[in-house]
Formats: C-alpha cells, sequence, structure tokens
C-alpha cells in the first residue's frame, strides 16, 4: 500500500427529513446564496423545504446551472455573490450544481481572473464556505474537493481540486431521489461505477481494505442499480445507491492505491464537442479502455472478473473478456449506449477528440502515465 494522508472533513446528514436539520449548520448571521439547476426542486417543493429551515436566514437565489455547469453561467453567480456580500453557499441539486457551487466558493474572493484556477491550477487561498442538498446521487461531489467546470465559448472542461471547497455538509435524502427521470438514475450509477473503477482496476499495491470497499460499491451498484429502474420510490434502493455514489468518490477507496482517470479525461472531451452526458461518455470510454490496456491491467481485471462478476472458470484471457463484456452488458441493461455510433458519433469525430486531449496537455495519462494520444486514439477507435 502506498503512504497517504485522508482526511475528509464533509458533516453527513442522511436519510428522509434530514433538509430541517440544515438551520444549526448555518453560521450565524450568514448571507446564504442558495444555488440550483433548471427548477425541479421548485417544482418538486424541495426548494420551499431549504427555505423553510433557513427561515431566519437571509438568502439570494441563484438559478439555471446547467448539467455540465458553464463558466459564463457561473460568473453571473459570482457577481451576485459579491453584490450581495454572501459568506455561504447552498448548493441545492446533483453533482454539476455542486462542482458550478464550488466554483463560485472559489472564484468570490479571487484575486484575478477566476478562469485561471482552472487553466492554470491558480493556488486558490480562499473560499466561501459551503454545503449541499444533494437530489441526484452519481459523482460524489457532495463529499470532495474537486469540480469539473466547462467554457462554452471555447469547448473547454476541465477540472480542479482543492481543500477548500470541501463541502462542510451535505444532506443526502433519497427521498429526493424519487422523481428523477430514468435516464438521471441510471447516468448517476454509471457514473458512480466508472468513480470506483478508475480507482480500482489499476495494479495491485496490496491494499487489501481499498480493494474489498471497491468491489462491495461495485457488486451494490450491481444488485441496486437495476432495482432503482425498477422500483423508483424503493427507499431502501434509493438509499444504498446513494450512499455507494457518495463513497464512490469521498478518497476513502482511492486511498493508497495508483488512480487510473484516463477514462474520465478521454470522456471530458466527447461532453465538450458533441455534448454527451459525462456518464454516456463514461459508458462508451471504459469498456474500451480496458481492452486496450488490459496488459497493463491483467491482475486486477482477473481479480475484477472473480470478485465481481464470479468468473472463475476458462482460460485467463477468457475470463477477462468476459469481464468486459459483463461491464458493458451491464451499462447496456441501464439504457446507457457504449458505443459512440449509439449517439450518432462517428469516426470523423476521433481527429479532433485526439486534438483536443493535445490541446489540453492530456498526452500522457493513467495510473503508470504510460497513456499517450495515439493509445487515446485507439480507445476511441474501439469505441465507435
Amino acid at each position: 500500500m502506498q503512504n497517504f494522508v485522508f482526511h475528509n472533513p464533509t458533516k453527513i446528514l442522511f436519510g428522509a427529513g434530514q433538509i430541517a436539520a440544515i438551520g444549526p449548520e448555518i453560521p450565524t448571521g450568514a448571507r446564504v446564496l442558495i444555488t440550483y439547476g433548471g427548477g425541479s426542486i421548485i417544482k418538486n417543493g424541495t426548494l420551499d423545504e431549504v427555505k423553510q429551515a433557513l427561515a431566519e436566514v437571509a438568502t439570494v437565489e441563484f438559478g439555471g446551472i446547467e448539467p455540465n455547469p458553464t463558466y459564463e453561467t457561473l460568473m453571473q453567480a459570482v457577481e451576485l455573490a459579491r453584490r450581495e456580500h454572501v459568506d455561504f453557499l447552498l448548493a441545492v441539486g446533483g453533482g454539476s450544481v455542486i462542482d458550478g457551487t464550488k466554483f463560485i466558493a472559489a472564484a468570490i474572493p479571487f484575486d484575478g481572473d477566476p478562469w485561471e484556477i482552472l487553466s492554470r491550477q491558480a493556488p486558490i487561498r480562499a473560499a466561501v464556505p459551503l454545503g449541499t442538498v444533494l437530489t441526484l446521487p452519481a459523482t460524489g461531489s457532495e463529499m470532495n474537493g474537486a469540480a469539473v467546470i466547462t467554457r462554452a465559448a471555447t469547448h473547454d472542461k476541465l477540472a480542479f481540486i482543492d481543500p477548500s471547497v470541501f463541502p462542510r455538509f451535505s444532506v443526502l435524502d433519497p427521498t429526493k431521489t424519487f422523481t428523477l427521470p430514468p435516464r438521471q438514475i441510471a447516468n448517476g450509477i454509471v457514473d458512480a461505477f466508472a468513480h470506483i473503477a478508475e480507482q480500482y482496476l489499476t495494479y495491485p499495491a496490496d491494499a487489501k481494505v481499498q480493494d474489498r470497499f471497491a468491489e462491495g460499491l461495485l457488486l451494490t451498484l450491481i444488485e441496486e442499480g437495476p432495482k432503482a429502474l425498477a422500483e423508483p420510490r424503493d427507499e431502501a434502493v434509493r438509499a444504498n445507491l446513494m450512499w455507494t455514489a457518495t463513497l464512490a468518490l469521498n478518497g476513502l477507496i482511492g486511498a493508497g492505491v495508483p488512480q487510473d482517470w484516463a477514462t474520465h479525461m478521454v470522456g471530458h472531451e466527447i461532453t465538450a464537442l458533441h455534448g454527451l452526458d459525462h456518464a454516456q461518455t463514461l459508458a462508451v470510454v471504459l469498456p474500451a479502455m480496458l481492452q486496450i490496456r488490459r496488459l497493463d491491467k491483467r491482475a486486477k481485471l482477473l481479480q475484477y472478473a472473480e470478485r465481481v462478476w464470479n468468473l472463475t472458470e476458462g482460460q485467463e484471457d477468457e475470463r477477462i473478456d468476459a469481464a468486459i463484456t459483463r461491464t458493458r452488458d451491464f451499462f447496456e441493461s441501464l439504457q446507457v449506449p457504449t458505443r459512440l455510433s449509439g449517439y450518432g458519433i462517428g469516426e470523423e469525430a476521433i481527429a479532433p477528440l485526439v486534438a483536443q486531449l493535445e490541446r489540453h496537455g492530456m498526452t500522457r495519462l493513467g495510473e503508470r502515465a504510460d497513456v499517450d494520444l495515439e493509445r487515446s486514439r485507439q480507445v476511441l477507435e474501439l469505441a465507435l
């Protein structure tokens, strides 16, 4: 196991009705900016619950944060927050709203052009504190210090990570997911699955605890994912799904182990150029990435085949093939296509995608930094 430091400061308020408990989590006298997306929290009453819980608190609202939140929209929120002297942020929504709110938190006090937080990884010397009310289990952003932001004008989709933007608290109420469309639930399952895979399917590091945690989370997604689609108002199923997605990227299973993230980097470019949902790109790229890099990942792929898919018979290469096929089939069973052609994207898209990777310096990806542009091209070609 590699040396590591693990610290996660986010307080979790888990379960039905926990929105009512957020009042004491807000600093006394704070001016709070409530951020959200397209307005579903207005229709389903979640925003009213939040406002009732904050009845004694001064609040301002900013809606309209998009899936794959854009820098342009978020800067409008930054201007509002500065004008209103906001000193606490509350993100109510899924990973995009939370990611966007993290950027807002860092950008409000930033001295200079806030885009440099993403483009140059400029140091964040201060950030406005934030909390979250999660409505879509997927990204794990509710319990980590990472965010991914898109600049629509230039088709750049970039990430930043900083401990200052860990949420102070996050409310995880599984009943708030009951009204989500099947596509969003399926995307969340795929997103969490890929997060786990990128930390688990690398090479052995004698990290038995992390491996067993990761395998347990994958098995939970495989078992509960289809149920979440078939039985949308089953609170126990949604609770397990929500907590799995949070644990998938809160730092626990990634402590002391090598991490990959090549699938995510390639996927980001597909979203930036073609507008696919983040999870859709992961469903496309991950099976192809595993196939192209099967020799490098051989030991962990065999472990994955045995412990997750119960594949113990046949030649080793046959078991690896079967594990990758099972992964693809699982995504397809959730109605998430795993080929670029399933989204109307053909061979002509590959060269621009590779050029985007080069422009963003994504030329040495993966746990061994050996996924160069040619290997990324091979992955994309296999994913057609």
